[in-house]
């Protein structure tokens, strides 16, 4: 006689469904997962700069912003990414890209072009290349903007052993002047510390070719015999292969325990979509002037945003975490040093004045 089948209790089948319904919610989330990735794709085939906006979302547990503060002071976390835009620098008097009447974008007008993007448009710099040298003149790295409270902040994560990497898609150079360590430093959309021809592809130094942009001259190649081609800063066009150092993001996004995003638009791609390759239950935080990308239309529940201006936001969040007193370190000393290069100058003009007299 066989064995008879006992029905199941109630809770038995409670955890039976739940099983299923955790197995589900697994297979969804591997296939959201795989959706959102950006991943690189073959040799052949790279990751090129693109200004279409995407969004993706899925959902998360709920945290709160002072828990976070909490697992960073308690050594929770130990691996953060900070991803920024050309909003963290407006602190420092550089212009953001698209504030409709200050923006850089705004600044170009006098060229008439189409579409202000342009501008980083590759195929239209080899027809017209001065609206870009003038526009590099107001961003060529050259200590005339200093770091303020954001990039600081940056800096204070790597002294402090948390910080994974940035990623950046600003060209102005306060990152280095901040003295976060070129091997932490992802240029995303390149750098003006570079430049190359491009007809004979050869390469020197941006220093070399710095003087010449600030004259209002457009620097031409002086590396070839009988090549007098535009020699352009490596800075990524739209349209143009990213830097080999991007596809870092692959290993270090797996890590990530917090995602920080600062002054950004979201809207150009593939940096964009950075922000959707950590882990759905890594807490991700926004300092911006307002909401944007996924913290606006597909909030998880990890999300925080801190809007307003950028540098207010992040000494607010520094002084949760009780490091100003860091941050005011770094300020005053920065303070100190302008007024010394100032001192040196006012006193090499005197002497050059006294020079002319006699």
């Amino acid at each position: 006689m066989g064995k008879k089948i006992k029905k199941g209790s109630k809770k038995d089948k409670e955890a039976t469904k739940a099983k299923n319904d955790d197995s589900m919610n697994s297979k969804k989330l591997e296939a959201s997962l795989s959706d959102m990735s950006l991943t690189a794709k073959s040799d052949n085939s790279k990751l090129k700069l693109d200004n279409r906006r995407r969004c993706s979302s899925t959902t998360r547990s709920m945290t709160s912003l002072s828990h976070v503060v909490n697992q960073i002071n308690e050594g929770m976390i130990k691996n953060v990414i900070v991803m920024v835009g050309a909003g963290i620098s407006t602190r420092s008097g550089i212009p953001d890209f698209r504030s409709p009447e200050t923006g850089l974008y705004a600044n170009l007008k006098r060229f008439q072009l189409e579409d202000p993007c342009d501008v980083f448009d590759f195929d239209y710099f080899l027809k017209n290349p001065r609206p870009f040298f003038e526009l590099a003149k107001e961003l060529y790295p050259s200590g005339k903007y200093l770091p303020n409270e954001a990039h600081f902040f940056i800096k204070i994560l790597h002294d402090r052993g948390i910080l994974k990497r940035l990623y950046t898609q600003n060209i102005d150079g306060l990152e280095r002047a901040a003295d976060i360590p070129e091997g932490k430093l992802i240029e995303a959309h390149g750098t003006f510390s570079s430049a190359t021809c491009i007809k004979c592809k050869k390469q020197c130094k941006g220093k070399e070719i710095k003087n010449q942009i600030f004259e209002g001259e457009i620097p031409r190649c002086h590396m070839t015999d009988n090549c007098r081609a535009v020699i352009k800063p490596d800075i990524v066009f739209f349209g143009e292969d990213l830097p080999k150092r991007f596809f870092t993001f692959q290993h270090d996004f797996t890590k990530c325990d917090l995602l920080i995003v600062m002054g950004t638009s979201l809207q150009v791609q593939p940096f964009a979509d950075l922000i959707n390759s950590v882990n759905p239950r890594t807490p991700r935080i926004l300092f911006n002037r307002e909401k944007v990308g996924p913290f606006v239309k597909c909030k998880r529940k990890e999300d925080f945003t801190m809007t307003g201006d950028i540098s207010d936001s992040t000494r607010k969040f520094m002084d949760m975490l009780g490091w100003e007193h860091q941050l005011d370190s770094y300020l005053q000393k920065q303070q100190k040093e302008k007024k010394k290069a100032r001192g040196k100058e006012i006193c090499g003009s005197s002497k050059g004045e006294k020079k002319t007299d006699r």
